[in-house]
């Protein structure tokens, strides 16, 4: 078979939307999976366009096999997809995945072809390599992982602005997407850990179309599918850094992606061990100062493989207080901490204390960085004497106000002591009947796990600091 697009009609004449004339000239400026395309016919299946590695473009084959061992040998996963679709009609027709053998893909297309549809075969790309794929448009980004480009339209995609977007794939897997084509346009595309593609890159172009308008912002939150991949605390401090908030020298070692690192210096050596869920669980895993065994503390902590997306090696922070701010429903500011490290207080071990007036104006200006790209926010924090560090951060306002942390009017309460700890407290709001609300006596935190985890399970509670009220 020789390439027979000199018998087919002049490119101008070509309809702008058939599919494999825009794959064509979208490789003319990007990357794209490699293929071979055929138009029907009453012999054989013409070649018309192709893109492969090492031939130059639109290279000529003897036979239709030939064209397809030339795909095969060149996809990484070792099998092809093949779409149709007519040439007077815009919408695909049959699609065939991930084809093992050169004699399956020529039989499909030929058939194919006897019923006057076009074809393009191009090599499998796994989705679940531990890339993403979207839509980039007009300065915002949405994506996921396992996925096409069109896994957009299901709810679980995370979205970004490009130029956030931009850095934290730079982040994360090392490279720039090359995404600024999209403040014009709208452009489908999938990022690879492995080059892929016949310009073999990382980041692959599926469709782009030029747009006029677009009045959409990103709208930042998570848990995403995203997040959940990398892990809900590392997620949120790469949001923070790109708020351009200091975050301490984080090292991640992920399940599913290389590792990376980011954040700033903060003038000490120390590590402190984090595990990353895959979604918060308030106070369950490790953070612990020092390092230990990671490969045994995730053996230990999730033995499954199912909660925690990734641990984390972070720089310590000189810590003079150390605490957490949420906004209560009413849009009151709570900051709340204890001198030194804050885990105790956290954990509800340690009353909140008095905080100095410069604390409190640096979390205060925190926030208000923050909540201005962000909206409403809550984040722990560690004031170093002179700024303060963010070292968990999640959006959202809190449906606390004053001690109520959680409202509602339950049938009855139960009454808890704080001072039984946060695992015993896990196991009441698991064990709570419907209708139940909570009492929490002693002082802790509104800002501590211990509300986190009232809050988070949704259960009535009110916390009582004086025994007698």
């Amino acid at each position: 078979m020789t390439n027979n697009r000199g018998d087919a009609p002049e490119a101008h004449m070509v309809p702008d939307f058939r599919k494999d004339y825009k794959l064509d000239r979208l490789a003319e400026r990007f990357n794209v999976a490699q293929f071979v395309s055929f138009a029907p016919s009453f012999g054989e299946p013409l070649l018309q366009y192709s893109r492969l590695v090492h031939f130059p473009p639109n290279s000529s084959f003897d036979s239709l096999e030939d064209a397809l061992r030339a795909l095969f040998e060149r996809s990484a996963e070792g099998t092809v997809n093949i779409r149709s679709f007519s040439e007077v009609q815009s919408q695909s027709r049959e699609f065939l995945y991930a084809l093992r053998t050169v004699e399956d893909a020529a039989q499909a297309i030929r058939r194919l072809s006897s019923e006057g549809a076009f074809t393009i075969a191009n090599e499998t790309i796994d989705v679940s390599d531990g890339g993403v794929s979207g839509v980039a448009m007009g300065g915002l980004v949405e994506f996921r992982p396992d996925s096409t480009p069109r896994g957009v339209e299901r709810p679980g995609f995370a979205t970004l602005p490009t130029v956030w977007a931009t850095k934290l794939f730079k982040t994360v897997y090392g490279f720039d997407p090359g995404l600024e084509e999209s403040e014009k346009a709208r452009i489908e595309f999938s990022l690879h850990p492995r080059p892929r593609g016949w310009r073999q890159t990382n980041v692959i172009l599926w469709e782009y179309g030029k747009v006029d308008h677009f009045d959409r912002t990103a709208h930042v939150a998570w848990p995403n599918d995203f997040s959940q991949m990398i892990g809900d605390k590392v997620f949120g401090l790469l949001i923070a850094e790109l708020a351009g908030l200091p975050v301490p020298r984080t090292v991640v070692i992920p399940r599913r992606v290389a590792p990376f690192s980011f954040g700033m210096e903060t003038g000490s050596a120390e590590q402190w061990i984090r595990t990353s869920p895959i979604v918060q669980v308030p106070g369950k895993f490790t953070t612990a100062r020092g390092w230990q065994d990671p490969f045994k503390l995730v053996q230990t902590e999730d033995p499954e493989g199912v909660a925690l997306a990734s641990v984390i090696a972070q720089h310590s922070v000189i810590a003079d207080y150390s605490g957490a701010v949420i906004e209560s429903s009413e849009g009151e500011l709570i900051i709340e901490g204890t001198r030194g490290s804050g885990e105790g207080f956290m954990l509800g071990s340690v009353v909140p204390q008095q905080l100095p007036v410069a604390v409190i104006d640096a979390v205060r200006a925190a926030h208000a960085s923050l909540q201005q790209v962000l909206g409403s926010v809550r984040f722990e924090w560690v004031f170093d004497g002179s700024k303060a560090w963010v070292v968990q951060l999640h959006v959202g306002i809190s449906q606390s106000s004053g001690l109520t942390l959680v409202p509602g009017e339950p049938d009855d309460w139960v009454t808890f002591d704080v001072t039984s700890g946060l695992e015993a407290l896990r196991q009441l709001v698991a064990s709570l009947p419907t209708n139940m609300g909570i009492k929490l006596i002693g002082n802790v935190g509104r800002t501590s796990h211990i509300a986190d985890v009232v809050r988070k399970a949704n259960i009535p509670t009110r916390l009582i600091i004086d025994c007698n009220d």
